[in-house]
């Protein structure tokens, strides 16, 4: 069921247009129809033919904008496409109102057989991460490696920090929230996010800062922001529920790819002691802790990120010297 040729159909048909998406310099960005869902992809332009497919998942409440620090540091070393996942950033709501994280694994998978650039280096955040950490599972074929950013994996004591996000998963709770928020401007909103998911606020340039409340201005005109959030959020929590083969840490076990594990020691939604969980549960991992992180590592530190990314290509023998140059050029 894999085609080069992949079915588009133009964003302005499946979305309210609220406002513009930012593209960043070097960016594109594609509208992607598949059976039950349309999807938004971005990319870069590859810098030579070749070079193996990547791609990038994000975390709930996230878009592929927030893989717009890595990807250019990554240029030379692969062919690089962010998706946003059904109901985020320029994506409509799934056709089946599906937000679980299998629901989200299969629009990934959907993605990967219907483009035929399996297998990917598959990069995942937070939402993302567990996301990615299924399709791996589930599907080796199309994975060649995979790296986990702050991947939301069970934890059975979850930070005080993280209770408000699992709140937003309890019936009823996102609608109060609006109500109890209208008044919040986007930037009030935005400072709260950086503030959470930011183990530095202030490395944050006032650009960003402003991209970033644009953004929210945006999504916050668009129907359906609120739904996707809770019933991703839901999704996360009944994930955690499952056991047996269905359960995530059953299925890190399960994972075949040669894994890079990113931890920060001040993420305040994805605890850090996790990290040494997840080490021993992927069988073929390598783990980066960065303890002035917070919870969005590809963001705040995206060149140590792709460093640790280009040294596993190298353990793996997949980094020629051209690349390598062009990697760091």
């Amino acid at each position: 069921m894999s085609s080069t040729e992949l079915p588009s159909a133009p964003a302005a048909t499946v979305l309210p247009r609220v406002g513009a998406v930012r593209v960043a310099e070097g960016e594109r960005l594609r509208s992607v129809g598949l059976p039950g869902i349309t999807l938004t992809v971005r990319s870069r332009p590859p810098s030579r033919e070749g070079l193996p497919a990547a791609l990038y998942v994000h975390g709930l409440g996230g878009s592929s904008q927030n893989w717009s620090a890595l990807m250019p540091l990554l240029d030379g070393l692969v062919d690089s496409e962010a998706l946003d996942l059904p109901g985020f950033g320029d994506s409509p709501p799934p056709d089946d109102g599906d937000y679980s994280v299998t629901g989200h694994a299969r629009a990934v998978i959907r993605y990967l057989d219907a483009s035929g650039r399996g297998p990917v280096h598959l990069f995942g955040n937070s939402l993302g991460g567990a996301v990615t950490t299924r399709v791996a599972a589930v599907r080796p074929d199309l994975v060649r490696t995979l790296t986990l950013v702050s991947p939301a994996l069970p934890e059975i004591r979850a930070q005080r920090t993280a209770w408000p996000t699992a709140l937003l998963a309890l019936p009823g709770v996102a609608g109060l929230f609006t109500r109890l928020t209208k008044d919040w401007s986007a930037e009030q909103r935005v400072r709260g996010v950086t503030a959470l998911c930011y183990g530095d606020p202030s490395i944050v340039t006032p650009e960003g800062f402003r991209h970033a409340v644009e953004e929210m201005e945006r999504r916050l005109a668009l129907p359906y922001f609120w739904d996707a959030m809770a019933r991703s959020a839901r999704g996360v929590v009944n994930a955690y529920t499952l056991g047996g083969q269905h359960g995530l840490w059953r299925q890190a076990e399960r994972v075949l790819a040669p894994t890079l594990l990113v931890y920060g020691g001040r993420d305040q939604l994805v605890g850090y002691r996790m990290a040494q969980r997840a080490a021993r549960a992927f069988r073929d991992s390598r783990l980066l802790s960065l303890p002035d992180a917070g919870h969005v590592a590809m963001m705040e530190y995206p060149e140590t990120v792709a460093t640790a990314f280009r040294e596993l290509l190298a353990d793996l023998g997949e980094l020629t010297s051209s690349a390598a140059v062009g990697a760091e050029s």
